[in-house]
Formats: C-alpha cells, sequence, structure tokens
C-alpha cells in the first residue's frame, strides 16, 4: 500500500499539490453535467475511462484538461491500480456492481473515491479497511439515492432543533421523460440504465406503515403496492415501494419516533400495469431460456411469445396468438404490445435472458430521442408533531427538467451531488473516513446550497393543524 503520509490531509499528493488529479470511471448518461462542474477548476486535470472509445471521446469533448483513456476494470485489474495511484480521488459511475473492485484499487493505494449509488453490504464491509487506509469513500451522493437525503436530513434536523418529532415521512422519487414526450404504452422514456429500470420492478421492498412493518417480496409483488399519486394536480403519477426504508429510519434518526416511513419509486399512470403485462408473460425474467442462447437458432418476438406461454408456433395464426395473449393479460393490453413490437415476426437480439433481450429491444424504441427532454421529481411528505400538540404537513417538491439535445435532469441531479462531494473530498471539507453517507449537516448544507447556484432548488409547502 502506497504510505498514507505521502498524501497532504486534502488527499492531494505533496509533491504535485498544484493539480488535483481526478480519475473518473465510467463515461455514460451521466457523466458529461459531472465532469463540466469539475473543469470549471483551472487546477483540476481529469482522466475518463471508459470501456467505449465513442462514448469517451464525445463526452470530454471541448475540455482540454481531460485525458480520456479506454479501460475494462474487470479484464485488466492491473491498468486500473495504476489510474487509480496517479489519482487523488476516483469518482465511480459505472455499474454498482463494480465499485467493489474499485474501491479495494482505492484502499490498496490510499486513493479517496465517490459513488452515486447505494451502499451494498459489500461496500460496507470494507468500513474498517478504508478507515485505516485514511480514505474516504463518500456513497449515495447522486439524486436517489442523494438529493433525496440532503432534503430529508435538512428537514428532519431542523424539526429535532426545535423540539419537534417525526411521525411520518414519505418519499416519491423518478425519472421520467417530460409529459408531451411520454407517448407510449409504458409512459416511459430511458435516461438511465434500462436494465436497472426493469430490475427495480423485481427487488423487495420494507417499509413501517401506521406502525406496521410490511415486507414485499422479490419478483414484482412491489408493483400490486401501487398508487394514484396527486401532490402535483397537474401530472398523472403513481408510485410504487422501493428497497428497504425501514434502514433510513434508523439512519435519519427517526426510527424511534416514526410511525410510517416509506421510500418510492414514481412513474406516470399506466407504467405499473404495463410491466404487470410483461411479467405475466414471462418476459421480465433474469433466468436463462433456452430459446434465447447466443448461438441457437433465430428466433422472432412472436415466436417468442407463443414459447413464453406454452402455445405453439406450428401453423399458429396470430388471432390465435391474440386470444391467448388476451385471455393472460387482457383484451385492452393487446394494443400496447402490438406497439412496441412484442408480437410482431421481428428477429430477437438473444441475450440468454427473457429480460436482457427484452431491454435490448426497448432501448432502441423507447430512449429519449435528441428533440425529447426528461424531467425528475422528487417528492418528500413530512408528518410533524411540535411540542405544544400542534401538527404539521410539510411537503418539500423538486422538479428539474432536461434541455433537449442537451444535459438530461437525471444526469444532472445524479452528476453535480457527485461533483460537488468530490471537490469538498479534495479541499478537505469532508475530513470523516471509511464507507461515508451525506448525512451530517456539515455535508448536506454546503452541497445543497452549490447546487441552488445551479439553479437545482426544492421548493416547500407547510399545512399547520391547530393542537
Amino acid at each position: 500500500m502506497r504510505a498514507v503520509n505521502q498524501k497532504s490531509r486534502h488527499g492531494i499528493d505533496v509533491e504535485s499539490s498544484e493539480m488535483k488529479r481526478i480519475l473518473v470511471l465510467g463515461a455514460g448518461r451521466v457523466c458529461h453535467p459531472l465532469l463540466d462542474y469539475l473543469h470549471r477548476d483551472p487546477a483540476v486535470h481529469i482522466t475518463l475511462g471508459g470501456s467505449v472509445r465513442e462514448e469517451v471521446d464525445v463526452v470530454s469533448r471541448g475540455m482540454s484538461r481531460i485525458s480520456p483513456v479506454l479501460i475494462d476494470v474487470n479484464e485488466r485489474p492491473d491498468h486500473l491500480n495504476s489510474l487509480v495511484d496517479q489519482a487523488d480521488i476516483v469518482i465511480s459511475l459505472l455499474p454498482y456492481q463494480l465499485h467493489g473492485v474499485v474501491a479495494e484499487a482505492c484502499i490498496e493505494r490510499g486513493t479517496n473515491m465517490v459513488t452515486a449509488s447505494y451502499l451494498t453490504p459489500d461496500m460496507a464491509a470494507l468500513h474498517d479497511r478504508a478507515v485505516e487506509a485514511g480514505i474516504t469513500v463518500v456513497n449515495e451522493i447522486g439524486l436517489d439515492p442523494g438529493i433525496d437525503h440532503l432534503l430529508a436530513k435538512e428537514c428532519i434536523d431542523e424539526v429535532h432543533m426545535a423540539g419537534g418529532k417525526v411521525e411520518s415521512f414519505v418519499s416519491y422519487c423518478g425519472g421520467l421523460p417530460a409529459p408531451e414526450c411520454s407517448d407510449n404504452p409504458f409512459r416511459y422514456k430511458f435516461s438511465w440504465s434500462p436494465r436497472g429500470v426493469l430490475l427495480n420492478t423485481l427487488g423487495t421492498a420494507k417499509f413501517l406503515e401506521n406502525s406496521k412493518a410490511i415486507e414485499l417480496p422479490a419478483g414484482g409483488s412491489i408493483l400490486d403496492y401501487a398508487k394514484d399519486l396527486h401532490f402535483l394536480p397537474g401530472f398523472s403519477l403513481e408510485g410504487f415501494p422501493n428497497r428497504d426504508s425501514v434502514r433510513y429510519a434508523h439512519l435519519y434518526g427517526i426510527a424511534a419516533e416514526a410511525h410510517t416511513v416509506f421510500r418510492g419509486t414514481l412513474r406516470f399512470r399506466g407504467f405499473t400495469r404495463f410491466m404487470t403485462v410483461l411479467q405475466k408473460l414471462g418476459l421480465i425474467d433474469l433466468n436463462p431460456h433456452p430459446a434465447l442462447h447466443p448461438s441457437g437458432p433465430e428466433i422472432t418476438w412472436r415466436n417468442l411469445v407463443c414459447n413464453l406461454i406454452g402455445l405453439s408456433t406450428l401453423d399458429v395464426f396470430y388471432d390465435n396468438l391474440k386470444q391467448r395473449v388476451a385471455e393472460r393479460v387482457g383484451e385492452d393490453n393487446l394494443e400496447a404490445l402490438e406497439t412496441l413490437g412484442l408480437l410482431q415476426e421481428a428477429p430477437v437480439t438473444k441475450l440468454s435472458t427473457p429480460l436482457d433481450s427484452l431491454c435490448h429491444h426497448l432501448v432502441g424504441r423507447l430512449s429519449l430521442g435528441d428533440k425529447d427532454r426528461d424531467v425528475v421529481i422528487l417528492r418528500h411528505d413530512f408528518g410533524i408533531l411540535w411540542p405544544n400538540g400542534a401538527r404539521e404537513q410539510r411537503g418539500i417538491t423538486l422538479v428539474e427538467y432536461g434541455e433537449p439535445g442537451g444535459d438530461t435532469a437525471m444526469a444532472r441531479t445524479v452528476g453535480l451531488p457527485a461533483a460537488i462531494a468530490a471537490n469538498m473530498v479534495l479541499d478537505g471539507e469532508i475530513q470523516q473516513k471509511g464507507m461515508v453517507l451525506p448525512f451530517s449537516p456539515d455535508m448536506y448544507r454546503p452541497i445543497l446550497a452549490r447546487l441552488r447556484k445551479e439553479g437545482i432548488q426544492a421548493k416547500e409547502t407547510v399545512v399547520t393543524i391547530s393542537a
């Protein structure tokens, strides 16, 4: 391990402290706003690592102090180690499964790290080693998780300092196409990982509702808990549970006082109904399917659906197929399936599993176009009890639109918090070591203030109920 004392307290190599050296891994959808923010500082040099040459070149175009490199962190750990060794901080925008590989390299070389992803058990297990190495690894500093934490903790700490209690906390967040761009059966277009969007509907969920702990198993049961939402009357919204909310009752410091703690995913109304249709057809399946082996014979979407619902493809008439599909998912959903080409004789790109093959198909049809824009919506609802017995309903709402042909709202709201946190580590504003979450005032206050300067600001509403 490189000796920790070769680093200054700011995480910058003492011998070359004039330049801050940042390694950014991942050149995907959220990268550009992060690079643009960091590149404003003339004392910064950025190495941008990605696995696709075109992505790396395009996203770094016009920024003189960015060195693009090709890297596969799984195939070339030696290359990763060399790049980490030359950096003062690493920002990982890679899929969350790869953060552990990057964190191991950072620990071995005494290099700080930032990621916008959830703190997984594997990453949490590295906490003591990161502390021993004297490094800071900031996690969950994107949008969700990220900005949602900052706004929640700001409100909760303010209530506690004034002597109040948070009796309920309900939060929803989602990245969506702007309403005028949501013209498809999903009411959705992809502004981030398509696979992540579909996998999110298969996850487990745990939350508190009126003091009752509710656990929903994996496999799509969270969609059965979807409900219509009305906090923005001009939008037709619905939401469903997301991951483990109970964990955040403890992390937010409200476990002893809150009877309801819920975090959910936000979508336009109609999304969950159509996702349920795809599940019933067997298309949201992570298990390898013999008909989808990459080396197997060609298959069309019509034949694949026949296979999945147990209908022989020999001499099958299209009307028969539609009748069988209608029996399973309802006749009113047939047009949506036809619109997306899932009952047609178009060839399937076989990627082993139904889910991955479907992802590839949908990306071509449901990605944001150059003239499209997206919108990010985040909503927190707090039920507050004050010492005098009065109750208050406080709502915090963030709505951020992307620019057609420019940065998406998702990219800005994920990339900018991560960039700000990285700067704070480099400048010594974040001193905590190990695996760090953005829950302390010395983190959330300056990050929110700097986001406001970038035009990202939430609005607050308060309704007080007399004691």
